[in-house]
């Protein structure tokens, strides 16, 4: 009996093309979108290998398995529409 490789997610379509202190540029078919870090601050201290393992389980829906961080296309295209922010300061407790 023949297995097939293990089903996993999609990773067409999607491609890290370039990586800088500001933050990084993704090939998304047939267009370019800049993930800045100030926006998403979750990439701003990862490996670069981290940030280029990334799958595209849908089409829509773009995942890091390394950093388990899950964003949609439209997040990256439009961050003014989801308003809640990372915040990496720690809480005071009083």
């Amino acid at each position: 009996m023949v297995k097939s490789n293990e089903g996993g997610a999609t990773t067409t379509g999607v491609e890290v093309v370039s990586i800088g202190k500001h933050g990084f540029w993704i090939n998304l078919e047939n267009r370019e979108l800049f993930l800045a870090f100030a926006e998403f601050p979750w990439f701003a201290d990862a490996a670069v290998r981290q940030i280029l393992n990334v799958r595209m389980p849908s089409p829509d829906h773009l995942y890091w398995p390394d950093l388990d961080v899950d964003l949609s296309i439209e997040s990256i295209e439009h961050p003014e529409r989801f308003p809640l922010r990372f915040d990496p300061s720690p809480v005071n407790a009083g």
